[in-house]
């Protein structure tokens, strides 16, 4: 299968750290203002892209979550010699931070580096200890008073690193989850005639708790629910079978539950049912720890939804070289449109 890598490329180098989304979401509104009805932006930022059903005279709606916002930082602090101090937006391994460029976005984008200090002058017990967050500073080449000239506190960070092709994999900052957001955006271009309403939610800060889907499921009040997001793929070396949890190249994923959510189980099997249907290749879900949109689509709505995910097997996780194949990312746009093509096709009331 071949996907538009050069819209995943623009869709996952261009920056947009949680509460500070709007590059990002001005993307999304160009590209999929054409292949929607409507198109609004909530107050909190979550874009709501609707199609209308062909033929729903109970006004059924189905939400597809994607969250916009990537893992980032923001500057809390700028020395005496120019050196920044930060807090991270999204959850980090420090130890990833190591020699890693960022982007700081004050009053013009500035290339940084994540410095620390050298191992030629750490002491044994240094050495051999984890990092923490606050073992690093960012590094703007630049003396206290440049800086001041375009950077002040409260300005985002993310992180630099383009998006290359690997095999039949795709590598880059921010899979998590602007593939996602490419993979909704590709739904949409192809979907017909959805037989209910579909509300594909492009949201914001669910990197710091779910915050976007929490607002957008509340308005919305959807009767049905699809998030969209990466899971892990643990298949490498030193991994246990039951600890791989997906793997890349064998197929979209079709969640069961994960730390915030058990899906209903009506939606996994009508998910599974279709994938069996289509001959999409698929693998079960279960992530035991991490959560995703899935619990705002699912819980927030006035009556819940009867909500389940897709996820997207993705190697190395939260740092600046995660993959996914492309295979697996095509497999998640067919599944997609197939699920939100026949929704009223099923039993639900089983």
């Amino acid at each position: 299968m071949s996907i538009n890598t050069a819209l995943l490329k623009q869709v996952c180098e261009i920056a947009g750290a949680p509460g500070f989304e709007k590059r990002i979401r001005d993307l999304v509104v160009e590209v999929v203002s054409p292949l929607v009805d409507e198109v609004k932006v909530d107050n909190l930022g979550n874009v709501i892209a609707i199609k209308k059903g062909a033929n729903n005279p109970e006004g059924k709606k189905v939400m597809v979550a994607a969250h916009m916002d990537e893992i980032g930082f923001i500057v809390t602090h700028i020395d005496d010699n120019g050196f920044l101090r930060f807090h991270t937006l999204g959850g980090f391994d420090p130890k990833t931070l190591t020699a890693q460029r960022v982007i700081v976005h004050g009053k013009k984008d500035l290339i940084g580096v994540m410095g620390s200090k050298p191992i030629h002058v750490m002491t044994p017990e240094e050495r051999n200890k984890l990092p923490k967050t606050t073992d690093y500073f960012i590094d703007l080449g630049m003396s206290k008073e440049e800086v001041q000239q375009y950077v002040q506190v409260g300005d985002p960070v993310t992180r630099d690193r383009e998006l290359v092709e690997m095999g039949n994999c795709v590598n880059c900052k921010s899979i998590d989850n602007r593939v996602a957001v490419f993979i909704l955006l590709e739904a949409l271009r192809t979907l017909k005639n959805p037989p209910y309403d579909v509300y594909a939610t492009f949201t914001v800060q669910e990197e710091v708790g779910l915050r976007g889907a929490n607002v957008a499921a509340h308005g919305i009040d959807p009767d049905f629910g699809i998030a969209l997001d990466t899971t892990i793929a643990y298949d490498v070396p030193g991994a246990s079978p039951h600890e791989k949890i997906t793997e890349l190249g064998k197929g979209t994923a079709i969640k069961v539950m994960d730390a915030m959510t058990i899906c209903d189980y009506r939606m996994v099997d009508y998910m599974k049912k279709v994938a069996g249907k289509r001959d999409i290749k698929w693998q079960p879900e279960i992530l035991t720890a991490g959560g995703t949109d899935t619990a705002g689509v699912q819980r927030m709505g006035k009556q819940g939804a009867i909500a389940g995910a897709i996820s997207i097997p993705t190697r190395h996780l939260h740092q600046v070289i995660e993959m996914a194949n492309k295979d697996d990312i095509a497999a998640s746009v067919v599944l997609l449109n197939a699920c939100l093509e026949e929704i009223d096709k099923y039993d639900w009331k089983h």
